[in-house]
């Protein structure tokens, strides 16, 4: 008999309107940091090593539905099928922070220099340049999550951009600011990884197995996962108005450079997001593994580029604000590549319906 491959799920409230919401809670954010300027203030006290832990709290809500549904079982199968991790490691070590680096200088110093000062063009080039060459860590598991990602593949995706992270970003960086001297916050890098991706996989991995024990598998699948969908969407919109608090001031009295600054980082998103998912679909890679591995270089770890950009060229830098626009423009940037990556899955080999077309 053969094997009964679950449905698709359907897009529920908060999916189906999710960029409405994206859109409110953008505004909210904004007006609660001009309205009550205390409240980034109060939030800003706990922090350490650069890290907000109430966002990290916000994340763990977003990324806890796809860690209980990882399999352990199924990540060593992830070796057998490199083509994924090829295709990310690649566009996110060999090609995005090169085009990264074009893009901005020759929009942010060439095409724009008229309206830009040079020195601030330099910074605003430096802040592109440590978004560039810094591949998502937490935020690409809720990408995955809305396109039917396969959660262990992605998990492994993730964790080795991670590794090569911790060795590269600094070299890379270094390079292309043309600096002899660079201190990359590494307690900032460790200590993301250990909050987005150590403590929710512990935790998603300890409910997995205690659930299933007690509960069973169907309950598990049939009861507990439908339960836990809202929390990614609640996470997600929780967090962008505490991250757009922070920067209203600074979005409403920086608005023609925030627009210019926007140009070649949506350029980059969306060229770094082609060139990884049209080489998955050339491989024929599958659309579980295909978007995900797209999306990793397309989004940022935006947490550690602000955090370099403060402790190099300081709060009120131009670099300190090309990454707060990077941080703007990604969610909804982002969100339309969810929606191109859904409609076009057709495209894709897709293994886990392959018994259901065998038996048509």
């Amino acid at each position: 008999m053969p094997e009964k491959v679950p449905k698709k799920r359907g897009l529920g409230f908060f999916e189906k309107y999710l960029s409405v919401w994206v859109a409110a809670c953008i505004m909210a954010g904004i007006l609660i940091g001009l309205t009550f300027p205390g409240f980034p203030a109060l939030l800003s006290k706990f922090e350490y090593a650069h890290v907000s832990i109430p966002v990290a709290i916000l994340i763990w809500f977003m990324i806890y539905p796809m860690m209980v549904q990882i399999d352990f079982g199924s990540i060593a199968k992830a070796g057998k099928k490199p083509k994924g991790l090829i295709v990310t490691l690649v566009v996110n070590w060999l090609i995005k922070p090169f085009t990264m680096y074009g893009l901005s200088t020759l929009f942010l110093r060439g095409v724009f220099a008229p309206l830009i000062p040079a020195e601030l063009g330099r910074q605003y080039v430096a802040g592109a340049i440590l978004l560039g060459a810094a591949p998502c860590t937490a935020m690409v598991f809720v990408w995955s999550y809305l396109t039917d990602g396969d959660p262990a593949y992605t998990l492994v995706q993730v964790a080795i951009n991670d590794l090569v992270l911790l060795g590269l970003y600094a070299p890379i960086v270094m390079f292309q600011l043309g600096l002899t001297q660079l201190t990359v916050p590494y307690d900032t890098v460790l200590l993301s990884v250990f909050l987005y991706i150590v403590i929710p996989l512990a935790f998603g991995y300890y409910t997995r197995v205690r659930l299933i024990k007690t509960r069973g598998m169907d309950w598990f699948e049939k009861e507990f996962l439908p339960r836990l969908k809202p929390f990614t969407i609640v996470g997600l919109l929780l967090t962008l108005i505490i991250l757009f608090s922070f920067q209203g001031e600074t979005i409403i009295h920086n608005p023609v450079h925030i627009l210019l600054i926007a140009v070649p980082l949506t350029i980059q998103t969306y060229l770094i997001f082609i060139v990884g998912y049209a080489w998955a679909w050339a491989w024929k890679v599958e659309r579980s593994v295909a978007a995900p591995a797209a999306m990793i270089g397309a989004s940022n770890f935006f947490e550690l580029a602000v955090a370099v950009a403060i402790s190099l060229f300081g709060l009120s830098s131009g670099a300190a604000l090309a990454t707060v626009v990077g941080v703007l423009e990604e969610v909804p940037i982002m969100l339309s590549l969810v929606a191109i990556a859904n409609r076009t899955a057709h495209w894709f080999p897709d293994v886990r319906r392959a018994p259901q077309l065998a038996d048509n």
